[in-house]
């Protein structure tokens, strides 16, 4: 199986939606991907994501896009109070390497900048209901790899569209990286692309990989 995560295009946060420009990068990333064999679309219940999957949904002909109410945007900050940056996570993930910290370290969301910080909660509630998901597309958590309990050998295409939070503790989990980690190795742009490949043979255990991460070679000229 191939799980293709796609974030949204460029937002009017305010209304939840897609600016005129994100419009294009929806319909150039609908044409990136008309040809990838996508069975099924899940998005974020957030209008930015669902407005953007809904460009491929009209142009691959499908009807039913499926609403991934846990992968709406995260949010981060400190209710009621200053943090570093703001709370912002990438941001954080900088500034933590500056000062030597080492980002793989499991026990991020004690340090000052993440323990109360509402994306280290968001993070942590995003990681078990991931692998619920992926249990439903037939790959079952095992320690930290995934074993295929689908009935047949055939591959399988979906294309989830979210949020650049949400996308990055989702693979976090998927591929057992910190989500500080992940925040500074990987920055999803508009209609950014991930793409990760599970076994399609039923009953093996696997190590996800990954295929393609953060590309946007489609809105290259787009404007």
């Amino acid at each position: 199986m191939r799980i293709i995560i796609v974030r949204h295009g460029e937002p009017n946060y305010v209304k939840d939606c897609l600016t005129p420009l994100g419009i294009k990068q929806a319909k150039a990333a609908a044409q990136r991907l008309k040809s990838e064999g996508i069975e099924e679309i899940y998005s974020s219940p957030m209008g930015r994501a669902r407005q953007t999957a809904q460009e491929t949904a009209d142009l691959l002909g499908i009807s039913d896009v499926k609403i991934l109410d846990f992968m709406h945007e995260v949010p981060w900050g400190k209710e009621g109070g200053p943090m570093y940056a703001n709370g912002h996570p990438w941001m954080i993930a900088d500034r933590l390497v500056c000062e030597g910290w080492d980002l793989h370290r499991k026990d991020w969301p004690e340090h000052e900048y993440f323990r109360e910080n509402m994306v280290t909660k968001a993070v942590q509630d995003i990681a078990p209901k991931t692998d619920e998901w992926l249990e439903t597309l037939g790959y079952r958590r095992e320690g930290m790899y995934y074993r295929c309990i689908r009935k047949d050998e055939d591959w399988h295409t979906v294309a989830l569209f979210c949020h650049g939070g949400s996308s990055t503790a989702m693979l976090a989990q998927i591929l057992n990286l910190t989500f500080p980690y992940l925040c500074g190795a990987l920055h999803l742009g508009f209609t950014g692309i991930a793409t990760v490949r599970l076994t399609n043979m039923p009953g093996e255990i696997c190590v996800p990989h990954m295929e393609l991460m953060g590309d946007q070679r489609h809105i290259l000229g787009v404007e």
